[in-house]
């Protein structure tokens, strides 16, 4: 999700930094687009982390299956955990 974001303001920035001549009264558009290329880098950084995090403490799934012994009327509880 941030990747396409990350791209977004690089993208943006990038247009703002090279492309833009205009000046706007006490505002620095090519410093601006200089922040929006840093903070695109730092989302597609903070998304590949985040993924690397996630593969690594998401590998188990757990199945949970409840029903009647229709012998003894009692509930039974399984609980299967699958360590991908």
């Amino acid at each position: 999700m941030y990747i396409g974001l990350g791209i977004f303001l690089i993208v943006l920035g990038a247009i703002l930094f090279f492309a833009v001549s205009a000046s706007v009264g006490g505002i620095s558009l090519s410093m601006i687009g200089v922040i929006l290329m840093i903070g695109g880098v730092l989302a597609i950084v903070l998304s590949f982390l985040m993924q690397a995090g996630n593969r690594r403490t998401g590998g188990v799934t757990t199945t949970r299956e409840s029903h009647v012994d229709p012998n003894t009327g009692t509930r039974v509880d399984r609980t299967d955990v699958d360590p991908h």
